[in-house]
């Protein structure tokens, strides 16, 4: 067994910030989360910059040497295989093609496990989960739709080329009011990211608040554009406001309905909720139309065990993580990994 002395760290690449997280040789974090401004856009050079900045300031935290953090996990907001970027998303063109988990390793000098941000995510779900030591499945709707699985274990299945769980790009056989299926961030129509997200919720508000029914709601009366409308339309439902109870109703019920195929392929047993939505005070309705989406799709077998039919086969549970989640999942991957 190695030293106590031994400690590793998580890095989590956001567009705006990086959260960095250091854990000790039995997984208990040391210190509290550090955040440093992110460079993305001016380059993978310069950001390794910031990440060095992060792992002084966790080990400043900790009163250690920085030379006593033995491996480091990173997670980046873009699709990558075998620590290579291949998809720009929301980084600087120099990401592209290179091996970032190799260069990163060579530049501090301990080995560097990689990949995405909702991996990370899930990963840190489950090491939150300390008595927990089945699957996980994550997902996130936040700008769009992300996902996450969680073997039993701790180990995340990412996929040959790092796309494993894309659940937004998953289609849902839903239209809109003239029969026509919403465009996709992807570009294709269909998907249940067009619904469940972010961009989505703001298209959805767009074309309610064009109905007669809504002419003289409040959000109507306002000359604010429709993202600050979309921003606005959790503190309507918090109150119980019509129009934004049906959007919010609708969305979870096709989330659930998503879920419900993604548990008929991966059995996870535990559903993760992550998102903003798992803050706000009307959670719990949300979850119950999750769950009616959810009960609307799956099989039976994925609701009660057949065995004992008062056993629910499959449990939904909201993120506990919150903006640490991912930095927490690549400090426990690097641990299991590197000591």
């Amino acid at each position: 067994m190695q030293s106590k002395s031994l400690y590793f760290a998580g890095l989590d690449i956001g567009g705006s910030t990086i959260k960095a997280v250091l854990v000790d040789a039995q997984a208990a974090q040391v210190g509290s989360l550090v955040e440093v401004r992110s460079l993305v856009k001016d380059g993978y050079e310069a950001t390794f910059g910031q990440l060095e900045q992060a792992l002084e300031q966790l080990a400043a935290g900790a009163c250690i040497q920085r030379g006593a953090i033995a491996g480091v996990g990173l997670d980046v907001p873009a699709p990558s295989s075998d620590g290579v970027i291949w998809g720009r998303a929301n980084l600087g063109d120099d990401w592209v093609g290179v091996n970032i988990r190799e260069s990163l390793s060579a530049r501090l000098g301990v080995p560097v496990f990689m990949t995405n941000d909702g991996n990370a995510a899930a990963v840190g779900e489950y090491a939150l989960r300390t008595a927990y030591n089945s699957s996980l499945m994550l997902v996130a709707p936040g700008t769009g739709l992300a996902g996450g699985l969680v073997l039993p274990g701790g180990r995340c299945y990412d996929g040959v080329n790092g796309l494993a769980l894309e659940a937004g790009h998953v289609s849902v056989p839903f239209r809109e009011d003239d029969g026509s299926l919403p465009l996709c961030s992807c570009g294709l129509t269909g998907c249940a990211e067009a619904w469940v997200s972010l961009v989505a919720l703001r298209r959805r508000l767009g074309l309610e608040l064009a109905k007669p029914q809504w002419a003289a709601h409040p959000l109507n009366q306002t000359a604010a554009s429709i993202e600050e409308k979309a921003f606005r339309l959790r503190d309507f439902a918090q109150q119980g406001d019509e129009l934004a109870v049906s959007v919010f109703r609708q969305q979870g019920f096709i989330f659930g309905y998503l879920i419900a195929d993604l548990v008929r392929v991966f059995d996870p047993g535990l559903v993760v909720i992550g998102g903003g939505l798992a803050e706000t005070s009307f959670r719990d309705l949300y979850m119950s139309w999750i769950e009616e989406g959810f009960a609307e799709r799956a099989w039976p077998v994925y609701r009660f065990s057949p065995i004992e039919p008062d056993k629910a086969t499959t449990r939904f549970e909201w993120a506990i993580g919150g903006d640490a989640a991912a930095a927490i999942g690549m400090a426990f991957a690097a641990r299991e990994l590197f000591q």
